[in-house]
């Protein structure tokens, strides 16, 4: 009994089109005559050749289905209810009758490969795209660099099997890419099929964060600790960032937390991020009877002053 387009490939009616690709490039993988060890090696390929060519054209897909769908307007023999499809009887049958499936002859006229199968065995696929994520210095977003990374893929091999494929590759990072940006290397993706392009592959940029920076897109928040005195004289201070030493004047009486936003000094991309500064005031250990001494006399000027008095609101 042979089997419908769905089982042939070994998915069912609900698969994504990109579901039904990769189970026809898993089999071809497996299948293919020049490879494979399998003894029905040529008439499987044929076979997955015309479910994939019906099954990846959304036209032809659906008067596939629904043809599944109504096998009595086809004739009772062309169908087996287990599910199994007998396309050359079905198109022998229907070839002198009329149409009860509106564009039956255009149907099986676009199949083309169907049925006969030897232009679908050779046809040409492009391998599947890869993706990969990178993590690199924040720096870089602010000169570009080239370099050498080592990936490890999860891939196919020419047998279809699962396998890590690693690479080590060359890889120019240009200025001003954005956090979660891709770059896309042609050609170094998934083998193709039947000599068909390799596919491509695409690596998302991302910057390496710690508790002091982080970046958003093409901003970057950057955590700048001060001492309570610059915080409450408002003074000029000298900013060790991403993209070098900066001048920040602060406010006077600027608190903790504050953002400072300069702007434009975020990543250079097309449209320029801004560099925010978060403010964190530290303060100095007391050491000494002098330093403890200064600590008193800072506190009998503020003797109103209670840190806590908000606290829970």
């Amino acid at each position: 009994m042979s089997k419908n387009y769905y089982e042939e490939l070994g998915i069912n009616r609900s698969a994504t089109a990109d579901e039904i690709k990769k189970a026809y490039r898993k089999l071809a993988r497996k299948y293919h005559p020049d490879i494979s060890k399998e003894s029905d090696a040529e008439a499987k390929m044929q076979a997955i050749n015309v479910a994939y060519d019906t099954l990846s054209h959304t036209e032809k897909k659906a008067e596939y289905d629904h043809m599944l769908d109504h096998p009595q307007g086809f004739s009772g023999n062309n169908y087996h209810q287990a599910g199994g499809f007998d396309e050359n009887q079905f198109y022998r049958q229907n070839a002198h009758q009329n149409n009860q499936f509106h564009g039956f002859e255009d149907l099986f006229g676009r199949f083309g490969t169907g049925f006969g199968g030897a232009k679908a065995q050779h046809q040409q696929f492009k391998g599947e795209d890869q993706h990969a994520q990178i993590e690199i210095p924040v720096e870089i977003a602010y000169q570009g660099a080239t370099q050498q990374i080592t990936l490890q893929i999860p891939s196919y091999n020419a047998y279809g099997q699962p396998e890590v494929q690693r690479k080590t590759l060359e890889v120019k990072i240009p200025k001003g890419m954005k956090q979660g940006q891709q770059i896309r290397l042609s050609g170094q993706g998934q083998l193709g099929v039947n000599g068909g392009a390799n596919g491509d592959l695409y690596l998302e940029v991302h910057y390496q964060e710690n508790e002091q920076i982080r970046v958003e897109g093409a901003d970057i928040y950057l955590t700048t600790p001060i001492s309570p005195w610059e915080a409450a004289l408002g003074k000029t201070i000298n900013v060790n960032t991403p993209s070098g030493q900066l001048q920040v004047n602060l406010p006077k009486n600027a608190k903790y937390g504050q953002q400072l936003r300069l702007k434009d000094k975020g990543i250079p991309s097309q449209i320029a991020g801004h560099l925010y500064l978060i403010l964190n005031i530290v303060c100095p250990t007391a050491n000494n009877e002098q330093q403890t001494q200064a600590y008193q006399q800072f506190s009998e000027q503020f003797p109103h002053f209670n840190p806590r008095q908000n606290a829970g609101d």
